[in-house]
């Protein structure tokens, strides 16, 4: 039988244990971002395009290689990085280059930026490149936002919608 010290501690132990984790899971308060401003939030994944082209195999090619091997078309599957570029009101907020993922540098690029801003009236111009041309880009879009304190505002990608798309 135990004690009457020993319950007593290990009421004392559980009772400190519950409020110091009662106290944990509301304190101290955590705030995402500044309430007096806005998010701008960047997040998609896009595969771009390969490295290189496919190309075909000659016939001494395939004749070197192990019958179980030989395939028509030799396609690397290395993708190039995607450069991104966001400006608001003339002022660049995002320019990075992002790599795709995966072992063999052949998965989705996946994005994700947040950026606090002040609210009001802002013109957003996006950019991306996911091609192999080393200057320009592929997609361009501008858009004119009113923003509220607090508000998030998310840029997303989607290509079978002809380019950016905004929430």
């Amino acid at each position: 039988m135990l004690e009457p010290r020993l319950i007593f501690g290990q009421i004392i132990a559980y009772g400190i244990f519950a409020i110091v984790l009662g106290y944990f899971s509301n304190s101290p308060a955590y705030t995402y971002h500044d309430p007096e401003k806005a998010l701008l939030m960047v997040s998609f994944s896009h595969a771009s395009q390969t490295k290189e082209e496919c190309r075909r195999f000659t016939q001494e090619e395939l004749a070197e290689l192990a019958p179980n091997m030989r395939r028509p078309m030799d396609c690397p599957r290395e993708r190039v990085p995607v450069y991104l570029e966001i400006t608001m009101d003339d002022e660049v907020v995002v320019s990075n280059s992002y790599s795709p993922t995966g072992l063999a540098k052949d998965g989705s690029t996946s994005i994700y930026e947040s950026i606090p801003v002040k609210p009001g009236k802002h013109e957003l111009v996006s950019r991306m490149r996911d091609s192999r041309r080393k200057e320009g880009f592929d997609y361009t879009s501008k858009i004119t936002v009113d923003l509220e304190p607090r508000e998030l505002f998310v840029i997303d990608f989607r290509k079978e919608l002809g380019g950016f798309y905004y929430k």
